[in-house]
């Protein structure tokens, strides 16, 4: 079994990505406000906004796919292929969700400015990736959810299987290239909006969720992955210190301005104690991750806030 098709600990893949704070909430703001000619409605800005997001939004709603590729592999042998003996059989695999509205949007948005060559090439390749693999988990599902297998004793599961290894494999290999592209975007956009917003609204509430939630995604992005499994602890301390002292600013910022932030208060705090009782494990386990234990609540607490995030933003 290859390493991209199942990973050796749990991580956020890309979760920023997934669920990204939108940065169009910031810009749509700032246009109210009058920040000035570079966010006017023709701007690059907007149109590296639209873009951005259009690939954020397929990136969540195509994670659905992945899903459903960790379910069947948690009770099939991927190198063996089905036998129809399998103890979790009836797991099967998630059905997908309607994603022809977001490839739509992507498609579109492709061939226009502002052009990134690379990313506009990777995202084509996804997108060719997905529709390949998408009508197999399909045809997947449906035959598990059926139990066709009693009655064909596994025929047609054998046959999926020799078609669903390659693209599954395929697509992880392309989300990965794209995870990494659109990280760096991403964390370029995040870091550039933090100074419109401050420009124009001073170190506010907005300000604050979205310095949290930069510092956040830096912390998971400095933990060990299945391909770097040893986390460089001068780093990975460095970086805790920053997302420790944002999430002091937020705490302090919260204590001046009582109710100012809604649902977005404890939840920081909440993952700056998991990252450290982390660090701990990571320090003794000699910063090795696949010793360190499970990083599962990391992750669910990580994703909870950026859906805090977007909803305190709007208030």
């Amino acid at each position: 079994m290859t390493q991209s098709v199942r990973t050796c600990f749990s991580r956020v893949v890309f979760a920023a990505a997934l669920l990204l704070l939108s940065p169009i909430a910031a810009y749509a703001q700032t246009q109210r406000q009058g920040a000035g000619p570079e966010l006017t409605a023709g701007s690059a800005w907007k149109s590296l906004l639209e873009k951005h997001n259009a690939y954020i939004g397929l990136m969540n709603r195509t994670l659905r796919a992945v899903d459903s590729w960790r379910r069947y592999t948690s009770w099939v042998n991927v190198k063996t292929g089905p036998t129809g003996r399998e103890r979790y059989i009836s797991y099967g695999l998630y059905t997908l969700y309607d994603v022809r509205r977001e490839t739509d949007r992507v498609l579109k948005v492709m061939g226009e400015e502002p052009l990134m060559p690379d990313l506009d090439a990777t995202v084509g390749r996804y997108v060719e990736a997905y529709e390949k693999l998408a009508p197999l988990i399909a045809r997947a599902a449906a035959y598990y959810e059926r139990q066709d297998y009693r009655d064909d004793q596994m025929a047609e599961g054998k046959r999926l299987h020799g078609e669903l290894v390659p693209a599954a494999t395929t697509f992880l290999k392309e989300r990965e290239s794209l995870e990494a592209q659109m990280q760096r975007l991403s964390a370029s956009i995040s870091e550039r909006e933090l100074g419109i917003i401050e420009a124009t609204e001073g170190r506010s509430a907005r300000w604050h969720i979205r310095d949290v939630m930069i510092e956040a995604r830096r912390m998971l992005d400095a933990m060990p992955t299945s391909k770097a499994p040893i986390g460089r602890m001068a780093e990975f301390d460095k970086v805790l210190a920053d997302y420790a002292a944002s999430v002091r600013r937020l705490d302090e910022f919260n204590q001046a301005n009582p109710g100012k932030i809604k649902f977005f208060d404890s939840q920081p705090r909440s993952l700056l104690s998991k990252l450290r009782d982390y660090r701990d494990r990571l320090v003794r386990a000699k910063g090795d991750g696949r010793r360190a234990g499970a990083t599962n609540w990391i992750v669910f607490d990580y994703n909870s806030m950026l859906r805090s995030a977007e909803t305190a933003s709007r208030f």
